[in-house]
């Protein structure tokens, strides 16, 4: 007979859990804070109940929380994980927690700092020293507001994950049990789980003795099931995230999945006897810069929307999926002889009507970003970990002989996009490393190049990967020194600072790259939810009323960026672009969201 520990709220007694020490079925759904606005925390977890959900789970990004190794970790506002729990708790939910420190989770670094993995590299999630001392202050801060919030301290947190899917990464169990170590010794006392694909290699590398090990996949629940318990004798099967659906990356088709199959799958987890979370159940959006990216040989940057085909929307609105699922979720409910009874469908958030804003042109893109403060000159391009930023844009200038006749610059080590200009005159984009033909008359000329940060690798051995120029750029074979920087972390800038770009310099052309601003006035009932495309436009960066939204591209399949309506306010609304390749006249407000051209994807293992 297998039983967990006794003390926690939920346990397992011969293959089946119990909450209490009754018979129990885990049904949750993944909703992260950080990709929800917090005025809209309430309403998105009150839609988890009413889809049949008792439990709703989250990661930690600990980068959210500690931008900067210098500051301390900030849990207020937007962070105040604390009050997200408390939330959830509230509204009749349990929460279980997934602290990393890795999240994955399509997140930027997959949710490590910056400032960390520029000082330990891709030594990250190991045993290295100077990685679990990072990792031991960062918990000493963040595990004992869980641990004040668990079932045993009468909150809501019934489960604390170890890590995140390891096994798909590496093998060094003494990492794990450091990591169950720390989190027992800092006081979680509620239940201990690994989770990780449903194969031998990634169960082999990412289970620990006497923690419960789970499985994430989006098919194939039987073998899944089956694969758990021959190897786990007296374990419950718990899918710890069910793809019911998939992200998406700039540049591919937008991934869905249809409800006959997604509701298919979690028929089969059930059928199993399963407990199961929705990945996702609520995607919400990837704000700002925390977009991160996958790589399979080259780059694959993702996208703004996290939306993820969900049954809760990203704007919040119940979809086809929900509706199936809560039918599915309700019969579990009463077949457990819980009341099956759910709360009434809840109604779609109200959209904002649709309208044009013609913009307005404010400074070209060098001249506004060559008004940002230089570093000290550099004897090579230094990287976005060495001049202290994790996100944005960083302009490198240099004054090299271009000698008479066809030169080739040359720039190695790129991460991740480079717009490189001579005199001010775009001569070729690099999307890796690369090279742009330029005439020279033997005569000095103003080189620049400006690098965009597309979004941190979030999954595989080159998490922790540096961005900027790592190698150097050269001129036929001589290598190019003397170099003025000036790192430009748009998600940091305030409202002052964005707005003092857009009008440090002359009004750009109409068509260029460069600042724009629109202007449009909300009467006292009209802020709600919108969707806003920018027709014409390239590439670049969005702000409404100083909050950046985040990336948008002409290449989708993102067409609209969601716009939640906690952002909008009652008379005046500006928002701003920085467009880095051609801008167009007008930003819209459409009535529905856009993601672009589909195709169906389901993850297999």
């Amino acid at each position: 007979m297998t039983v967990a520990t006794s003390t926690a709220l939920l346990s397992y007694q011969d293959g089946a859990l119990l909450r209490g020490g009754e018979a129990h079925r885990v049904l949750s759904g993944s909703m992260h804070y950080f990709r929800v606005h917090p005025e809209q925390w309430r309403d998105r977890l009150e839609r988890l109940v009413a889809l049949g959900l008792n439990t709703v789970d989250t990661y930690v990004a600990w980068n959210f929380h500690q931008r900067h190794e210098e500051r301390a970790a900030s849990f207020d506002g937007w962070r105040d994980l604390e009050a997200f729990v408390r939330l959830a708790g509230d509204v009749g939910l349990d929460v279980i927690v997934r602290p990393g420190p890795y999240i994955c989770a399509e997140w930027d670094n997959g949710g490590l700092p910056a400032w960390l993995t520029g000082r330990v590299g891709m030594r990250a999630r190991s045993s290295e020293p100077a990685f679990l001392s990072a990792v031991s202050t960062w918990f000493d801060d963040l595990i004992p507001r869980l641990a004040a919030l668990q079932a045993s301290n009468g909150g809501p947190i019934v489960a604390v994950q170890v890590e995140n899917e390891y096994g798909s990464y590496g093998d060094d169990a003494a990492y794990l049990s450091w990591l169950r170590d720390a989190l027992v010794e800092r006081g979680v006392t509620e239940l201990l789980y690994t989770a990780d694909g449903p194969t031998d290699l990634m169960l082999d590398g990412g289970s620990i003795p006497g923690v419960l090990a789970t499985a994430t996949f989006g098919s194939k629940a039987r073998e899944a099931s089956e694969l758990l318990r021959t190897r786990r004798e007296g374990e419950p099967f718990l899918c710890a995230e069910f793809w019911n659906g998939w992200f998406d990356h700039w540049g591919e088709l937008h991934h869905v999945r249809t409800v006959l199959s997604a509701d298919a799958t979690l028929d089969e987890i059930l059928d199993a006897g399963g407990s199961v979370s929705i990945y996702m159940a609520h995607g919400g959006t990837n704000f700002g810069l925390w977009a991160g990216a996958n790589h399979d040989g080259r780059l694959q940057p993702t996208i703004t929307s996290y939306d993820s085909d969900a049954p809760v929307a990203e704007h919040g609105a119940v979809t086809q999926k929900f509706l199936a699922f809560r039918e599915r979720f309700a019969a579990v409910r009463g077949g457990d002889g819980a009341d099956a009874a759910l709360p009434p469908v809840p109604a779609d958030p109200r959209i904002l009507a649709p309208r044009a804003v013609q913009v307005v042109a404010g400074s070209g893109l060098l001249a506004a970003l060559a008004s940002a403060p230089a570093t000290a000159v550099h004897a090579a391009p230094p990287s976005f970990e060495e001049l202290g930023i994790a996100s944005g844009l960083v302009l490198y200038s240099a004054t090299p002989r271009l000698p008479r006749g066809e030169n080739t610059i040359t720039v190695s080590g790129l991460h991740d996009r480079a717009q490189v200009f001579v005199d001010g005159v775009l001569r070729g984009t690099l999307d890796h490393d690369g090279s742009v033909q330029v005439t020279g008359s033997g005569v000095p000329v103003l080189l620049q190049l400006l690098v965009e940060n597309q979004g941190r690798i979030n999954y595989g051995p080159l998490l922790g990967q540096g961005k900027g120029i790592l190698g150097g750029v050269q001129i036929g074979r001589r290598l190019v020194h003397g170099w003025v920087v000036r790192p430009l972390p748009l998600d940091e800038w305030t409202a002052g600072e964005l707005a003092g770009f857009s009008a440090a310099a002359p009004a750009r052309d109409a068509a260029a790259a460069g600042f724009s601003t629109a202007r449009f006035v909300l009467g006292g009932d009209e802020p709600a939810d919108a969707f806003l495309a920018l027709p014409g436009f390239g590439k670049g960066f969005v702000w409404v009323n100083g909050f950046l939204l985040g990336r948008y591209w002409e290449i989708g399949p993102q067409v609209t960026l969601y716009v939640p309506a906690p952002l909008l306010a009652q008379g005046e609304n500006t928002v701003t672009v920085l467009e880095l390749e051609h801008s167009g006249a007008a930003v819209e407000f459409r009535s529905e969201p856009e993601l672009g051209p589909s195709e169906e994807y389901v993850e297999t293992f």
